[in-house]
């Protein structure tokens, strides 16, 4: 369980959480640099302002980083559906050749089938 006094923004308070004390640290300082990165621009003058874009900011990275993973994983899901695909056509080939050859068919699923025998 992970105590961390925050002090930013003119404010200060103590929160406890589940968290590691070390990672409560990391992002209390990460906090700390988006709403620097703010108060240096200089275009906003009120802590709440700047507390308040400091979230939509760190609001729109997670949404960002959260889009780029799903979109990820639907070109994983389809690069998978496509490979499976590719393998049933070179299975439905491979009989082709080795029934217009009159061999023994050398294909996974009767392999399989043959080792259950």
């Amino acid at each position: 369980m992970g105590l961390l006094k925050i002090d930013a923004l003119g404010t200060s308070f103590t929160i406890k959480t589940g968290e590691d004390e070390a990672y409560l640290k990391k992002l209390l300082k990460y906090y700390k640099q988006i709403t620097e990165q703010i108060e240096k621009n200089g275009s906003l003058s009120s802590n709440t302002q700047i507390s308040i874009l400091a979230g939509i900011m760190l609001c729109d990275e997670l949404y960002k980083e959260k889009s780029k993973k799903a979109s990820e994983s639907k070109a994983k899901q389809k690069e998978d559906e496509t490979l499976a695909k590719i393998e049933e056509t070179l299975d439905r080939i491979s009989a082709r050749l080795d029934d217009a050859l009159g061999k023994k068919s050398t294909r996974k699923s009767d392999a399989q089938t043959e080792n259950m025998d």
